[in-house]
């Protein structure tokens, strides 16, 4: 199976973002961790060497071939969907996956099925459906969350340990992009990195003064009853 991936090519300079949503999940991280959808492995480099058994999984063939090239040595890799790994674990994430599932509701309840007892499910996903835009199109997006969904989803094996949103200040440069540059698919690289540079250490701190009551993300962690 192939996706759209040009994408992951860009976000993959967004170093700082990356090393932020780690610090943010890293007390919910534990051995024997799933990583679906893991594209590039541009986050999968923040953990991969202070974890036991870290298991990746992409559907992307292009993706996959990546994933083995850089990780062979240090986790297993997988092509496969999560129902089609016979594994439980003790973490499973998904960052900017679930909005590429149209099902997310069957995804999630499989992905609760995998978990051990008092194992962490992280979700990190795009916010605000008002920001739809021709990149989430263009890379395949079902849609934008609504803090609601995960406060409402009905599943008596998960129990909601965090809910916040992530990026006030990329929830405004998104949404002026959103104006002035509407026919855009992909932001260029340089956008990216003036974000990724300049304004994700300020909005690291305006995220902590607003106690992550608004953003361009919604970061969900679950634990498994």
């Amino acid at each position: 199976m192939k996706y759209p991936g040009e994408e992951l090519k860009v976000f993959d300079k967004a170093k700082i973002f990356q090393k932020y949503i780690f610090l943010k999940i890293k007390k919910y991280l534990e051995n024997e961790i799933l990583e679906v959808g893991a594209g590039l492995g541009s986050f999968t480099k923040e953990y991969i060497n202070l974890y036991k058994n870290v298991h990746l999984s992409d559907l992307d063939e292009n993706n996959y071939r990546e994933l083995k090239k850089k990780f062979a040595n240090t986790a297993s890799i997988f092509n496969k969907k999560i129902e089609d790994i016979k594994f439980k674990y003790n973490t499973i994430i998904y960052l900017n996956v679930l909005e590429h599932i149209e099902d997310d509701n069957r995804e999630i309840e499989i992905a609760a099925s995998k978990l051990n007892t008092g194992g962490n499910l992280i979700i990190l996903v795009p916010a605000h459906q008002n920001l739809f835009s021709k990149f989430d199109q263009a890379v395949g997006h079902f849609k934008r969350y609504n803090i609601n969904y995960f406060k409402n989803l009905e599943n008596k094996n998960l129990k909601l340990k965090k809910l916040i949103y992530l990026d006030v200040f990329g929830y405004l440069l998104y949404f002026l992009n959103k104006i002035f540059f509407k026919e855009e698919k992909y932001p260029s690289e340089a956008k990216i990195l003036i974000w990724d540079k300049i304004f994700i250490p300020i909005t690291i701190i305006l995220d902590f003064l607003i106690m992550y009551k608004y953003g361009k993300n919604i970061l969900c962690v679950y634990e498994k009853n």
